[in-house]
């Protein structure tokens, strides 16, 4: 893999504070987020999106900020140094080195401390300590911690809002990787499956129960949902945006819904049922109700932000059946010969 420098990719100074690394990676991973993209800058956007994950992962860490500042692109396994120029590739024997940087030479009994294992212990912590005899450095454990939360945005119909109920939808989530069990790194590499992430994408199904006071522009906190992490997952932010369908729209804090009647239940006056939040409401339709007329019902509509219900604005449209025999075609070809002009809406006068 291409060595990247980690404070070029987050933009931080070499001596940033972890409260800026923090800070920086939060607002790149939620601009570089794959779900915020089109499909087709979505290869594009998820190597950024790595690429990103990979320098905090390095630089929120202590100890592998402090390899990364000694070694550079060597900071994974510091056993790749090349001898210096003249060196004539001469091998130091553990004699050598116990003269050189003092201490033991394993299990020979000398005091100073454990040699070899000691030192690279303290120069590279975990990664060369803890594998050999005598070593007295055990491998260092990942601490659990709750994975990031994410947000995503979900299109509602503002009749699928007033009905409530269930609704599935599939989305976009991270699940640990299986190659790596969620580590990032296998044989002291970067994963190749989930490029050191140690999560990968999969789509998931997921049903969500419409809030009772749902309304637009609401965010759902789902438990779980979010980025994987050592310990239990993140949470996914789930923004509600309310869009018109073919019979429902909002009018500000209210809403608006189509009532289709025939013309002669308008002639005569009817009554209708109406869905409304919990359950059915019947509108009565005055004789001579004419079409476009507003009829308001009081509470039926969605909860607005001060707690309390909005309106159902009902507008009466007219209708014909689906189907109509030649006598009845007849009677309306008639109607029509006889009758005056029909005006409204966008139809020229």
């Amino acid at each position: 893999m291409k060595f990247q420098d980690y404070y070029q990719t987050l933009g931080v100074a070499r001596n940033a504070s972890p409260d800026d690394i923090k800070r920086t990676y939060r607002k790149l991973a939620k601009e570089w987020h794959p779900d915020r993209h089109p499909p087709h800058r979505r290869a594009e956007v998820e190597t950024k999106f790595k690429q990103i994950a990979e320098a905090h992962e390095v630089l929120s860490d202590p100890e592998k900020r402090k390899r990364f500042d000694q070694l550079g692109e060597h900071w994974r396994q510091g056993q790749d140094f090349q001898a210096p120029p003249g060196g004539g590739g001469r091998t130091m024997s553990q004699e050598d080195f116990a003269r050189m940087f003092g201490g033991g030479v394993g299990g020979g009994g000398q005091s100073g401390g454990g040699g070899f294992s000691d030192f690279f212990g303290q120069m590279f912590g975990d990664m060369f300590a803890g594998g050999g005899r005598g070593s007295r450095t055990q491998r260092a454990r990942p601490q659990p911690s709750r994975g990031q939360d994410v947000e995503a945005a979900l299109e509602l119909s503002v009749g699928e809002a007033l009905r409530g109920g269930k609704r599935t939808f599939d989305l976009q989530v991270s699940q640990p990787c299986e190659a790596c069990e969620g580590e990032g790194h296998a044989d002291m590499g970067t994963c190749p499956v989930c490029g050191g992430l140690g999560s990968t994408r999969a789509t998931r199904s997921i049903e969500l129960s419409i809030p009772v006071e749902v309304r637009d522009g609401q965010v759902l906190r789902l438990r779980g949902l979010g980025q994987p992490g050592a310990g239990a997952a993140g949470d996914l932010l789930l923004q509600l945006h309310l869009v018109a369908d073919d019979v429902h729209r909002l009018r500000g804090e209210d809403v608006e819904a189509d009532l289709v009647i025939a013309p002669w239940e308008a002639l005569d006056g009817t009554k209708a049922s109406v869905r409304v939040p919990n359950g059915t409401a019947t509108v009565r339709i005055p004789a001579g109700t004419r079409a476009g007329a507003r009829l308001r019902l009081r509470g039926q509509g969605l909860v607005r932000p001060s707690g309390e219900r909005g309106d159902l604005i009902v507008v009466v449209r007219f209708g014909l059946p689906d189907t109509l025999d030649e006598a009845q075609q007849t009677m309306l070809r008639e109607l029509g010969r006889t009758a005056g002009p029909v005006r409204g809406g966008v139809r020229e006068p």
